[in-house]
């Protein structure tokens, strides 16, 4: 039996990475569940269907609320912890697999925990990889680190069709989000309730967002750089909306391997789970025997030029992609708290990510811990003082 530590449990990811847990009860056990905190109902039903020996909740003042949920359930109290570290904590416990679902920056010090206690690291938290760069890479030794994303789930399984000389490009498929077809100039008022409405993929709010502004694909692009060593300019990014194929590899002889499924993430998250084996029946697989069209279509970079400035934020490398991301997880908050229109969050992490370049950059022959912590939380105060001047 797998003994599984899940950090991000109430989230998209966390609940149906439970999903897959509870279809196959003798593959794998929780052993500790980590959360935010803000859903504290969902966490106490979580505790008392999975029964985890520890839990870590994040904001230390829902800890008596969970405790009520606990006792009204009749459940038995586990160990729990609470804090900023408390994540990180888990994450070094002794356990088969550590996956890390946490939503955005917070999650990057968890995963350097699971990496030094030589745990096997399911990452589902991309931005921990983006952001910590070369000090994850590093850290990890050849198969610890384990992609959760169902495009990086697919370069891993695809790269598998030949050896690493012989690839040639990574095709990165986007689904467009709900914008797809737009210009620019159609984007000035759209509402935040109009860019979660996701086209393919019911997500949390911040991923949604971003992958209305294709910030997603932005962050996506350098951890694809990071995990398979492949330059970023070998990197292709491709639009299909129908979100079937999720990515692809194109080899030296001009041969491109593609992995494709229906849109469900329990395929991926099981794979992560099992890896390098397959957990049988994860998903249902497509359906050959009805009609179907599958399209793809380039990206519009001018109407939406985030994955350019990711790319522009991986060359830099160093402290850059942190601050890409950190910059853009205060102007999503921004926008959905309608401060800001939908093109400012793009505009402004490039403002943000030009101003750092020019003064702050620590390279990443330099990066360290601090350095990453340090740019995160300049960008967010650089971030928030752009959109107090808009305001």
């Amino acid at each position: 039996m797998r003994r599984i530590v899940l950090l991000g449990s109430t989230g998209s990811i966390g609940t149906q990475t439970l999903d897959v847990v509870r279809s196959r009860r003798d593959q794998f056990g929780v052993v500790a569940l980590a959360a935010s905190g803000r859903n504290t109902g969902l966490l106490a039903e979580q505790v008392a269907a999975f029964l985890p020996a520890r839990v870590a909740v994040a904001d230390s003042e829902a800890i008596p609320a969970l405790r009520h949920e606990l006792a009204v359930r009749g459940v038995k109290m586990p160990q729990l912890l609470t804090g900023p570290e408390a994540a990180a904590e888990l994450a070094s416990s002794d356990c088969d697999v550590v996956l890390n679902a946490i939503t955005g920056a917070a999650g990057l010090e968890p995963t350097l925990a699971a990496l030094r206690a030589g745990r096997t690291l399911a990452l589902a938290n991309k931005e921990s990889l983006v952001i910590g760069g070369r000090l994850v890479t590093d850290l990890a030794a050849p198969g610890q680190l384990v992609a959760v994303d169902s495009e990086h789930s697919a370069f891993a399984q695809a790269l598998r069709a030949g050896r690493s000389q012989e690839v040639a490009r990574l095709i990165l498929t986007a689904s467009g989000g709900p914008f797809r077809g737009r210009v620019r100039g159609e984007l000035v008022n759209v509402t935040p309730q109009e860019a979660m409405a996701h086209p393919t993929w019911n997500m949390g709010r911040v991923i949604t967002i971003n992958s209305a502004t294709l910030v997603n694909k932005g962050l996506e692009l350098i951890e694809a750089a990071l995990l398979y060593r492949v330059t970023l300019d070998d990197i292709v990014v491709t639009v299909h909306p129908q979100s079937v194929v999720h990515s692809m590899v194109e080899f030296s002889d001009g041969s491109t391997i593609a992995q494709a499924s229906p849109p469900d993430m329990r395929l991926p998250i099981g794979l992560a789970l099992t890896w390098p084996d397959r957990l049988p029946a994860a998903a249902a697989p497509c359906d050959w025997t009805r009609p179907s069209s599958w399209t793809f279509e380039p990206l519009d970079d001018a109407t939406f030029p985030a994955v350019e400035l990711a790319r522009r934020a991986g060359k830099a490398a160093g402290t850059a992609p942190a601050v890409y991301n950190a910059a853009n997880e205060v102007l999503v908050d921004a926008f959905c708290e309608s401060r800001i229109g939908f093109l400012k969050i793009t505009d402004l992490i490039a403002q943000c990510l030009d101003e750092h370049l020019g003064i702050g950059h620590v390279p990443d022959t330099e990066l360290t811990l601090e350095a990453v912590l340090a740019a995160d939380a300049a960008a967010r105060e650089r971030a928030r003082e752009l959109v107090e001047e808009l305001s």
